[in-house]
């Protein structure tokens, strides 16, 4: 029941969506829950690369990213080695940072351990919200947390595993890209939908 908006409220979006790209990506990806690996590794790796900068900057660069990391294959990004880092260093299409890259390729690495230890990294990452996405209720964008006690756990245990660029912020905006938590406003469409 918690579920339902006045039908006024039905084309309301988040505020953060302001423009064509930032629109289909909120319609369309954001907080859907997602439990492919390839996917779950795509957003580990675009929500690393935007560590201090705008979500709108890597999603201008995500099909460029998509090319430059075999379409975030984890194990092809785990064998690059430095001739491959040194390329991706000069592709004018991603976000040239050496800790950044390298970051992707130690994560693909790790994403592989955690794989043969749980068999699927989507097995493993689901367990942090007890398989099922959270729902908030929030009202304003500025009552969305940036770190959750739920973040903080999984930033720590990612980083046990060898993940880098992993921190509690980061963690939380990965949560929140693949659905594991729902925080879409409550009187954005998109909330119900993803019910």
């Amino acid at each position: 029941m918690d579920c339902l908006m006045p039908a006024e409220a039905q084309f309301v979006r988040c505020a953060w969506a302001r423009d064509p790209l930032s629109i289909g990506y909120h319609d369309a990806e954001w907080g859907v829950p997602q439990h492919d690996d390839r996917i779950l590794f795509e957003f580990l790796v675009l929500e690393g690369a935007q560590a201090g900068l705008s979500w709108s900057t890597i999603l201008n660069k995500r099909a460029a990213y998509r090319r430059a990391f075999d379409r975030f294959d984890p194990r092809k990004v785990a064998r690059y080695d430095d001739a491959r880092v040194a390329r991706l260093l000069a592709d004018e299409g991603i976000v040239r940072n050496r800790l950044k890259i390298r970051s992707a390729v130690q994560n693909a690495r790790a994403f592989l351990e955690v794989q043969r230890e749980f068999g699927t990294f989507d097995r493993y990452i689901w367990e942090f919200t007890g398989g099922r996405p959270l729902r908030n209720k929030w009202r304003r964008l500025d009552q969305v947390p940036a770190r959750t006690e739920i973040s903080d756990a999984l930033s720590r245990d990612l980083g046990k595993r060898g993940f880098t660029f992993v921190g509690s912020t980061i963690c939380y905006a990965f949560m929140q890209a693949t659905g594991m938590v729902n925080d879409h406003l409550v009187q954005c469409f998109r909330y119900r939908q993803l019910c």
